[in-house]
């Protein structure tokens, strides 16, 4: 792990002092899997499953906070039986899907969703108009039931794609009200008001934590970043780490250090286990 300055090695200090009132979320594509061409097989990364049951008997909350459809991640991640292992120890396993739109947890067992969004069908229908007139059939769209994603990592230009594919979708969005969130080579339309940046504050209010650990990668995780700067400016222990690569750069500026890939990120929660197994009592 690499630390981007004194206050990032301080900032791991403080949490780890917080443990037992600690919650920690994470980020599902790129983060706790790899980002790959076909998004319906980004298996979670194998390690995972033991490293959160580990973790969560020693922090608060576990959380996985993700643009995806709740149902997707459980299964794409056996997230439903890891919860099992997790309410073992007493404690509660979150995913919030879609933004935080979705909820589900370990001790519910349900997924709690809203309907889709005012005009979400109207901009699905139009899509193949504007993937033409942004020289984008090639582009990939994935119905999400709140939102709808157009991934261009498959078209034969996935760059040029997308960069004409956003501006068209963005005009098309706020025509109907809806919010636009961009990312690895792909471009999301849903429901406007709500963002990783509000989920992560219910979570910290409703758990009532004392510090905070979130771990992204792209584009969406940046409210979530930008929430806890915020909370640790109010005084609450709090750590952010980028899951590092070549395809984005923001979140470097943000984060108080960089792991390298999913393969990074299971390092991290390895290790941030140990130090809080070894912290004196």
């Amino acid at each position: 792990m690499e630390f981007r300055s004194a206050t990032g090695a301080q900032s791991y200090h403080d949490v780890v002092a917080v443990a037992d009132r600690l919650l920690v979320a994470l980020d599902f594509d790129g983060t706790l899997s790899p980002i790959v061409d076909d998004p319906e097989v980004a298996l979670i990364h194998e390690r995972a499953g033991a490293l959160l049951v580990e973790l969560s008997a020693r922090v608060r909350t576990i959380a996985v906070l993700t643009g995806r459809p709740a149902r997707q991640v459980l299964a794409l991640g056996g997230l439903d039986v890891v919860g099992d292992e997790i309410g073992e120890s007493g404690r509660e396993l979150v995913v919030l899907g879609q933004y935080g739109n979705e909820r589900w947890t370990s001790s519910g067992r349900r997924v709690v969703s809203p309907k889709p969004p005012s005009g979400l069908a109207s901009l699905i229908g139009d899509l193949p108009r504007l993937l033409r007139r942004a020289e984008a059939t090639d582009a990939w769209v994935e119905e999400k039931g709140l939102a709808v994603a157009v991934h261009t990592r498959r078209a034969a230009d996935p760059a040029g794609a997308f960069e004409r594919l956003l501006p068209i979708l963005t005009e098309a969005a706020a025509e109907r009200h809806l919010a636009v969130e961009p990312g690895r080579f792909v471009i999301e339309v849903r429901a406007d008001g709500m963002d990783k940046g509000i989920a992560l504050r219910t979570l910290v209010d409703q758990y009532d934590v004392g510090g905070v650990v979130f771990v992204g990668d792209d584009l969406g995780d940046v409210p979530a970043f930008d929430a806890v700067r915020d909370l640790r400016a109010h005084g609450l222990p709090a750590l952010l780490v980028c899951s590092g690569s070549d395809e984005q750069s923001r979140l470097r500026d943000l984060c108080d250090a960089v792991v390298d890939g999913p393969d990074g990120v299971m390092d991290f929660l390895r290790d941030l286990g140990l130090a809080i197994a070894a912290a004196p009592a």
